[in-house]
Order: structure tokens, then C-alpha cells, then sequence
């Protein structure tokens, strides 16, 4: 990922309320699209000239040919707020950060997220590195708000069942083990239309923990379809003990047993 830098100046009188609202409804537009990633965007007021940094998949992230139709006309609406059109400086690579695929998948490609990963949720299934999702056809709407809203609510579970929170940490888990949970659904109905759109087999990421013994944890069916075949013997980018491709999900042997 690359840290970049975007000025924004006053070219007229106007008021702090509407140059903080005309950023960052610019702001929210290229993070629905996947242009920017996180969810902090400081923003640096110097003079009549305000700053912000953010992070991106690619040096060329921000380049006019991959803006939404909401982002381009939130760009169109800076006049409003008396601001001119950003002026765009690439600061560096961040070293801290995965780097993004330079290619789009053609194998095969899943849906994998941690509370620890800012990046993109889509990954090439050959190398796991993210794919920009501004690169992928809009998913619904003209954007990828869905999916990284889906991201969102994916990486809040992981983090909450990872701090061990008493009960609050038995329902986030139950999100992302259980496939009839909604936020299973909603990421499972996701895959399928990235899938469609890409014509790339796409899968989607059951996290595990639990089980009795090794032993079972092995011989466990695939939860959505019952197929008693799906796991591997060995894993797959260190990672995945199983792989399902009817119902198109990946998952490990619990990690409570590994």
C-alpha cells in the first residue's frame, strides 16, 4: 500500500463546516470504492490550504479512470465548498502493509478478512495478495460499499472474539463460524456476485475454532452441503485444511486444535 497526500485550497471566502463536509462525503465515496483504505482520514488545515493523508492499494488508486460516479461528482462539488480539485502527492510505499496483486486473479479468488488487515477484502487464491477492488466491476450501485461494509462488521466480530469479551465474544464468533448466521450471508450473496461479474471461481473464508479432538476436527463435513470429502491433508498458503468448490468455501482445522 501507498501513503498519499491530498491538498485541497480555498480559492474563495467559505466556512470551516463546509469544507470539513465536501472532504469527507470525498472521502467516504473513495472508500466505498475501495480507493482508499481504513477508517481515519487525518486532515491537516494549513492556512487556506487543508491536507489529508490516506492510504492506498496502488500508487495510481486515486487516478480519475477508477473514481465512482459518487466519487466524481462529490470531486464536481468542491466549487460548492469554495475548493479547488485536490492536488495528488504519492508519499511512499508503506512497508508495514501488504502489497496489492499486480494482476487480476484468473484461478481462482476468495473473500478473507482479519481485524488486523486494512487492505483489500478480495484475494488472489494463487498468491493471497489483495486485489483493488476499484479494478473489479462495481459490486451494487456503482461501488463496493456493500463489501466493505460487509468487511467492516466482519473485522469487529474478529476483534471482539479475539479480546475474549464473555458473551459479546460468543456472538460476534457465531457470525463468522456459522453459516446461518446474516453476516455469513451477506458475504456468501457477495461471492457470488463478485464470481458472476468476474466469471472468477470465487470462495468464501469460514473461520473454525472448537471441536473435539484432531481426529474429528478432520473427519468434519462441509457445513453447508454435508460433503464428507472436503479436507485436503495439507494446507493451502499455510492457511486452509479444507476447500468445498459446490458450495465455493475454504476453511482451517480449528485453531483451538492446531
Amino acid at each position: 500500500m501507498y501513503l498519499v497526500e491530498l491538498r485541497f485550497e480555498c480559492f474563495a471566502d467559505t466556512t470551516l463546516s463546509q469544507v470539513e463536509y465536501a472532504i469527507n462525503q470525498l472521502v467516504e465515496a473513495w472508500r466505498a470504492n475501495g480507493q482508499i483504505l481504513g477508517k481515519e482520514f487525518p486532515v491537516m488545515q494549513h492556512d487556506a490550504e487543508f491536507r489529508l493523508r490516506a492510504l492506498c492499494p496502488e500508487e495510481e488508486s486515486l487516478h480519475p479512470r477508477f473514481h465512482s460516479a459518487w466519487a466524481q461528482r462529490r470531486i464536481d462539488l468542491l466549487a460548492d465548498a469554495k475548493l479547488t480539485r485536490p492536488r495528488l502527492k504519492v508519499l511512499g510505499r508503506d512497508i508495514n502493509s501488504e502489497a496489492s496483486s499486480p494482476v487480476l486473479p484468473t484461478n481462482w479468488q476468495l473473500l478473507y478478512a482479519t481485524y488486523v488487515h486494512t487492505c483489500s477484502p478480495l484475494r488472489d487464491g494463487e498468491t493471497m495478495m489483495p486485489v483493488p477492488l476499484y479494478r473489479l466491476p462495481a459490486t451494487f450501485n456503482g461501488d463496493h460499499k456493500a463489501l466493505i461494509k460487509w468487511q467492516s462488521e466482519w473485522q469487529a466480530c474478529d476483534e471482539l472474539q479475539m479480546a475474549g469479551s464473555g458473551a459479546v465474544e460468543f456472538a460476534a464468533l457465531d457470525e463468522i463460524t456459522n453459516i446461518n448466521s446474516a453476516l455469513f450471508r451477506r458475504g456468501w450473496d457477495l461471492r457470488g456476485r463478485i464470481e458472476y461479474l468476474t466469471k472468477v471461481p470465487t470462495y468464501y473464508y469460514l473461520y473454525r475454532v472448537g471441536g473435539g479432538s484432531l481426529d474429528e476436527e478432520k473427519a468434519r463435513p462441509c457445513p453447508r452441503c454435508g460433503n464428507p470429502d472436503w479436507y485436503l491433508g495439507e494446507t493451502i498458503h499455510d492457511l486452509f485444511h479444507f476447500v468445498c468448490h459446490d458450495c465455493r468455501l475454504v476453511s482451517n482445522l480449528s485453531w483451538d486444535l492446531i
